[in-house]
Formats: C-alpha cells, structure tokens, sequence
C-alpha cells in the first residue's frame, strides 16, 4: 500500500533508513574468530507491505565461507507509537514465515520478495521489542525486549527460543541474538560474548521510498 510521508523524517522513518541495507561484522570476526563468525546479513525493505505505520522488512543472514545457504529467514516489522498512549515507543514485532525454502535468498533477490503477502509469515508472541535512545552517537537507537516476555515458536514439533535485541546507526548495527535453551536457559549461540558487531556494505535506503 502506496502512502505519502511527512516531509520530514520521523523517528520511525529514521530507524528504518538505518536497518535497511547488507551488513557485515568482518573486524571483528578477524579480531575475534573463536566467539564471532564473519557473517553477512541482510535486511531487505518490504515496501509493498509497508503504510505510514508499519513499515516491513525481510531478513537473513550467512557465513562468508557459505554465502550461498542463507539461514535465520524472518520477518520483522517496525510500528509506530499508540498515538492513544502518552510516550509510548516505537516497537518491533518479529515474525516467522510459512514457508521458509520459498523466500530464502530474498536477501540479494529482493524482486522475489514482491510476492510476499501477510499470509506468508505470522507474528510470534513474547517477540515484541520497545525502541529506546541508542547507546552512542552513532547507534541512534537501541531495541530490547520485554525481561517477563520469552519469544518461543515451534520447529519440526520441537520449542526453540530466542533473545532478540539491537542497536542500530547510520552506518551500524550490533546485534544481542542468542538462542535460548528453553528448559535450562542456557545460551546456545549468537551473541554470547557481547553483541556482533556489523558495519553497513550496502545502503537499501531508496527501497524504502521515503
């Protein structure tokens, strides 16, 4: 759905700008091969699916020694505030899709993702991040979740779990995603040592159409 934005960026407009776009976390990979795998992620605007309040993204990430078998694909949208509720913030819901094989690959093929339609993923509950002041200058702003909240779904009958956070700038983004061990709460993978640290390869920011 086509809608005309403010003449000025909102801050949700802003923080889309930043999201959008090819990542990679190659220094510090080098710096720290044991804890942080060289990876490259994308986050791919859904501009067909997006309106003044809801603004889509495709994602996905690989190894560099793999780029050909991307992994993790999900759907993520950025909401603006209840304008009912004072100072309400800027979330982010996270959502899984329905058939995974059909859109992985959408990272550097994003013609394939036009085709996407509200019934291809659903939203995930307890996967709902509030959007904050950044920690930095340069990471503008920052995403975590609700603590009392766990986001659980289900793979081939089993309960996966996963913490989701970020920290998103002009030109970077850290990512807190681990996997949660849903008996024990032990961490699995990810970001266990502290967040991974991407820097932007490529601006997707003109997909956005604001």
């Amino acid at each position: 759905m086509a809608f005309s934005p403010p003449d000025s960026p909102t801050s949700l407009q802003r923080l889309a700008h930043h999201l959008a776009g090819e990542f990679e976390n190659q220094q510090q990979a080098i710096a720290d091969p044991v804890w942080y795998v060289h990876l490259r992620l994308w986050h791919q605007p859904l501009p067909h699916l997006c309106d003044a309040d809801h603004i889509y993204f495709y994602a996905e990430q690989a190894s560099l020694v793999r780029l050909e078998y991307p992994y993790r694909p999900r759907i993520f949208c950025l909401t603006a505030p209840d304008r009912a509720t004072p100072n309400a913030p800027i979330t982010v819901r996270y959502a899984m899709l329905n058939e995974t094989e059909r859109w992985r690959g959408g990272g550097t093929d994003p013609d394939r993702l036009r085709e996407m339609a509200p019934t291809d993923f659903q939203f995930l509950e307890g996967c709902t991040l509030a959007i904050a002041p950044g920690p930095s200058p340069d990471l503008e702003f920052q995403a975590r979740p609700d603590p009392a909240c766990r986001c659980c779904f289900t793979i081939d009958g089993q309960i996966r779990q996963v913490s989701l956070g970020f920290d998103a700038g002009r030109d970077r983004f850290n990512s807190y995603d681990k996997g949660i061990d849903p008996d024990t709460g032990k961490n699995l993978w990810g970001a266990i040592m502290g967040p991974f640290q991407f820097s932007r390869r490529q601006d997707f920011r003109d997909r956005l159409g604001f």
